[in-house]
């Protein structure tokens, strides 16, 4: 059964990897949701957070193909119950409606989101959350006919009190010394 997983792939920042990363998916006929690349807690250390929908295996076999990549350090499959998971969304709407009456206001109140710039032509309204949250206020916003819409990929933690990452390093750093 297909079902959405967060994988999260661990890797010094060297250039060209993040091309044979989203080759892995491509091989496998694996579309990618969501993509976001950052700097980890770890020094020098980047964390790709990479959302697909794919079965059990295939969720197993992706994270094997990506670990085989050279200057990948470790990869990891999440459920979504594992993870906490928020995306941001920026809507641009036409400032006209905020005169007229304040239902921009209200709509805006009642999703928690934010307005973070107001010019004479246009509002810019912030809004963090799931993609269902960020869509629905996009659905009563473009009622206002929205201007300009983004939504930004996944940004994840694991529920885990520590980084699976730190562990693995700290096994395979203990592993190399045993060898000296």
């Amino acid at each position: 059964m297909r079902k959405e997983y967060i994988l999260t792939v661990y890797s010094e920042n060297h250039i060209g990897l993040l091309t044979r990363i989203t080759n892995v998916f491509t091989r496998r006929k694996t579309n990618i949701d969501s993509l976001t690349v950052s700097e980890s807690a770890l020094q020098g250390i980047y964390k790709f957070t990479i959302v697909i929908h794919c079965t059990d295996a295939m969720a197993v076999k992706l994270v094997s193909q990506i670990e085989k990549q050279i200057d990948v350090l470790k990869a990891f499959y999440h459920t979504n119950a594992e993870m906490i998971f928020q995306e941001i969304a920026l809507y641009k709407v036409p400032i006209e409606p905020i005169y007229e009456s304040d239902t921009i206001e209200t709509i805006v109140r009642k999703a928690g989101a934010r307005i973070l710039e107001i010019t004479k032509d246009y509002v810019v309204i912030e809004k963090t959350g799931h993609k269902e949250d960020t869509q629905a206020l996009f659905e009563e916003l473009n009622q206002f006919k929205v201007m300009q819409f983004i939504r930004s990929g996944r940004v994840a933690i694991t529920r885990d009190p520590i980084e699976r990452l730190s562990e693995f390093l700290k096994e395979r750093d203990a592993f190399l010394t045993s060898l000296d």
